[in-house]
């Protein structure tokens, strides 16, 4: 990253990581930890504070453009999203019958 100075930190993954398995914690045993959904918001939090310090140091070096910053975003999040896609196609295809997939398409 240009500008940016990148810094592993140990102590913001384990937050990530606690802020997941409480909303794993809510899917699998909700009344375990009723508020584990909380995880979702507190991830994103935690986002947003990683990349507000990356553009503000950016900003500082004068190496912040939008298009630099929506081309880095799409770049991490669309591999994702396309495999995310991918994969539930397949398991819908295999798990679910005909009157189950004929839904599915109706929603879409």
């Amino acid at each position: 990253m240009t500008g940016h100075q990148a810094t592993y930190r140990k102590d913001i993954d384990g937050l990530r990581a606690l802020a997941v398995l409480s909303v794993m914690i809510f899917h699998f045993f909700p009344s375990f930890l009723p508020g584990g959904f909380l995880g979702v918001d507190i991830f994103f939090v935690i986002s947003g504070f990683l990349i507000t310090g990356i553009l503000y140091d950016q900003r500082k070096a004068g190496t912040f453009t939008y298009c630099g910053f929506y081309e880095r975003r799409i770049r991490r999040l669309l591999p994702a999203l396309f495999a995310t896609l991918a994969l539930s196609s397949i398991a819908a295809f295999v798990l679910f019958d005909g009157d189950a997939l004929r839904d599915l398409a109706d929603l879409c």
